[in-house]
């Protein structure tokens, strides 16, 4: 007899009334070891912010107009990963001072709990980003991801993102970023 012990997850959409959570899931993020390869920010940054930043940021996500936060769930209630997909628009420029040629998206805020880590938290999520991408016009999704983070290029990699040859200048000393990529197909 087998006993099927696998951990199940939903992924979905956060909810406005979701902040605190929100918010103790990043300051978890920020504490990983790689954070400092894998986010614009400190936890000392983002835990010194109001409590009215996290429900603005959090607001802006649930409207789902320009931007969604998706969420894997654990079957107990726990919050195992993240990330936040962004709506950009041809003519604009992004947040390196790049030109936008077309509507894409642009994910960011990528953070599976180490001891959810293995499970393919990182295909569902993804799965779920590309959806909305797609479903809102974007002609491709792309990332940024610092050449020193192997654990993150290679779980990319798995979600089906390649390389574009963009790749960003970080301040001096602190390396680069390379965009990867996925088009619409």
């Amino acid at each position: 007899m087998s006993t099927d012990t696998e951990e199940r997850y939903v992924v979905r959409e956060i909810r406005a009334d979701e902040w605190p959570t929100v918010k103790a899931l990043r300051l978890d993020a920020l504490r990983d070891p790689v954070a400092r390869l894998a986010f614009l920010e400190t936890y000392e940054e983002a835990a010194a912010r109001p409590d009215a930043f996290w429900q603005e940021r959090v607001a802006r996500s649930a409207d789902g107009a320009g931007a969604v936060q998706f969420v894997a769930v654990a079957s107990d209630g726990a919050w195992a990963g993240t990330l936040t997909v962004l709506m950009e628009e041809a003519g604009t420029t992004d947040w390196a001072g790049f030109p936008v040629d077309r509507r894409q998206s642009h994910v960011v805020g990528v953070f599976v709990r180490p001891e959810h880590r293995g499970r393919g938290l990182i295909e569902a999520l993804f799965a779920a980003g590309l959806e909305w991408a797609w479903q809102h016009g974007a002609s491709r999704v792309r990332l940024l991801v610092h050449e020193d983070n192997g654990r993150a290029r290679g779980a990319y990699r798995k979600a089906g993102f390649v390389p574009s040859g963009v790749t960003v200048a970080l301040v001096e000393g602190e390396g680069r970023e390379l965009e990867l990529v996925v088009e619409r197909g």
